[in-house]
């Protein structure tokens, strides 16, 4: 028997599809096939490797702040936690709360109130980090990425620390295909020009990047050069004991070495804009921006999560030349030698919503991954 570390919760208001609304369980996969939100349709899937699932994830529909009048949109946050899943879990829990708020105080969604959202929820999260410390050092351990995007008014904010990603899938008619634009910036050591960033912001550390065992991380330990958490390399207060000796620098540092500063992009959507693909770093390691895309162009919209993720297992099991139905059988835990915790969430379009500035219908919240007994 399966035993699931987690489970989803649904807040539901407005129109019904047909299925389940809360979602499904299906072995160690949760999914939404298909429903709606403010500026079209949605999937999303989840499928857990970690013996406890640090993915997190949640799409939020309807009104994006606290003012009766304001804007009205939809929110997608994926939450790839990283040393234990405290930190995912708490942004699950606070990102839009922030969003929402910063909103409010802004009138409109901007790029400023995303970028504060982020800060404040780092904030908030070390906090939490500086009251548990003594009598629960590893929590200064455990990080998250977070990538988070926002239709509002037609355009599409997607905001990024780490190497989740979102890929915008654009017609182009002419050719009967549709392209792949990477609409997400990543903050991966294994990436030169983030490298290169780290240098020149480190200057007089000639280990703040380190190639160990054919992976590049920094300060030799971790590979994302931001974050959310990571409590133990943004300040220096947190990599002293009770810490374990093996997380701790052999140097003080005065500068935080990681960061939870967002890259932030601001798209103008198009009649030629499809979909976007917003999924954790496990789908990416099996699949290109392009071979994803065609999946989602391909396929029927109902279930085309569970399909991208179905597609990337396939390839996880042949780079370990076994079969699928033998992967499938895997159980968690175990199951992390072969893959990662995967979440995905497809954002269908729809053109005649995108010059609305809000949208009365469709008012959801949704969180695949979600704990039925977080503990923090």
């Amino acid at each position: 028997m399966v035993m699931l570390c987690w489970r989803p919760s649904v807040k539901r208001d407005g129109s019904r599809r047909g299925g389940d609304p809360n979602g499904r369980f299906k072995g160690l996969m949760w999914y939404k096939d298909l429903g709606d939100h403010a500026n079209g349709e949605f999937s999303m899937a989840v499928i857990q490797a970690n013996n406890l699932m640090e993915d997190q994830s949640q799409l939020e529909s309807g009104p994006l702040s606290s003012v009766k009048l304001g804007p009205q949109g939809t929110f997608v946050g994926v939450y790839d936690g990283h040393g234990g899943p405290e930190t995912s879990r708490f942004i699950n829990n606070a990102m839009f709360s922030n969003l929402k708020k910063f909103a409010s105080e802004h009138q409109e969604i901007s790029a400023d109130a995303i970028r504060k959202s982020f800060l404040k929820t780092e904030e908030e999260f070390l906090s939490l980090v500086k009251r548990q410390w003594q009598e629960k050092p590893q929590i200064a351990t455990v990080g998250s990425c977070c990538l988070a995007g926002v239709i509002c008014s037609g355009l599409l904010y997607t905001a990024n620390v780490g190497d989740s990603r979102a890929v915008l899938g654009r017609v182009d008619k002419a050719a009967k295909s549709v392209a792949a634009i990477q609409l997400s910036t990543e903050h991966n050591a294994s990436i030169e020009s983030v490298r290169d960033e780290l240098r020149s912001l480190h200057p007089q550390d000639s280990q703040i990047v380190v190639l160990k065992h054919n992976v590049w991380r920094v300060k030799g330990i971790i590979q994302v050069s931001r974050s959310i958490g990571d409590a133990y390399l943004k300040k220096s207060e947190f990599n002293q004991a009770p810490l374990l000796a093996r997380f701790r620098l052999p140097e003080p540092f005065s500068e935080p070495i990681l960061s939870a500063e967002p890259s932030i992009s601001v798209h103008k959507l198009s009649s030629k804009d499809q979909f976007v693909i917003f999924a954790s770093d496990g789908l990416w390691d099996h699949l290109s921006n392009q071979e994803a895309v065609d999946i989602v162009h391909n396929h029927p919209r109902n279930g085309i999560a569970r399909e991208l993720i179905k597609a990337a297992l396939h390839i996880a099991a042949k780079k370990r030349e076994m079969r699928y139905s033998d992967l499938k059988k895997i159980d968690r835990g175990v199951r992390r030698h072969f893959h990662d915790d995967i979440t995905v969430v497809v954002v269908f379009i729809d053109p005649y919503s995108m010059n609305r500035s809000s949208s009365r219908s469709s008012i959801l919240s949704i969180r695949g991954g979600t704990p039925s007994s977080p503990k923090m």
